[in-house]
């Protein structure tokens, strides 16, 4: 799957908040903690590939196997990717991707990462900002390479999380 962003779309919150609860519903038995809207699409203003990264918190890993299969009769595909942290899931099929979704144990590194992230680039404009520019300038460069893409913004996500103490 290519690389395309996309200018913020005012929808992308209500389209997580309508998911969210079709989540609640099928997840209940498995979630602990919330269902939180992740990634750039849950930042007002920010460029981002339109897919609506959803990440809801469970006790553990071996213990919300079983949501793979509620999953997957719910219309959500799984691919063992980061299967070491994560449960992880797109929908409606992995050629066209309108969300993601991460099963994540609740209060993880992992956890905690994504959240501080989502919340200082949510808070600062200007980190914001250097995001959007660094993302625009990899999906110019890597547009065939999603993975490279992915993996060349950590550097900048740490050096965020580390200069903001979290």
């Amino acid at each position: 799957m290519n690389v395309q962003l996309s200018d913020y779309q005012h929808e992308w919150p209500d389209l997580f908040e309508r998911e969210e609860l079709v989540l609640l519903d099928k997840l209940g038995p498995w979630l602990q903690g919330s269902i939180e809207h992740v990634g750039s699409t849950a930042v007002p203003g920010l460029k981002a590939k339109p897919i609506i990264d959803i990440m809801a918190g469970v006790k553990n890993l071996d213990d919300s196997v079983g949501a793979i299969e509620v999953l997957l009769n719910s219309g959500y595909c799984y691919y063992p990717y980061k299967a070491d942290v994560m449960h992880w899931f797109c929908k409606p099929n992995p050629e066209y991707r309108t969300h993601h979704l991460h099963l994540v144990p609740y209060d993880s590194p992992l956890w905690r990462e994504r959240i501080n992230f989502r919340d200082i680039l949510r808070s600062n404009g200007k980190v914001a900002e250097k995001y959007e520019q660094l993302k625009v300038s990899l999906a110019r460069n890597l547009a065939d390479d999603r993975e490279s893409y992915t993996e060349f913004k950590w550097p900048f996500i740490e050096g965020v999380l580390r200069e903001f103490d979290c």
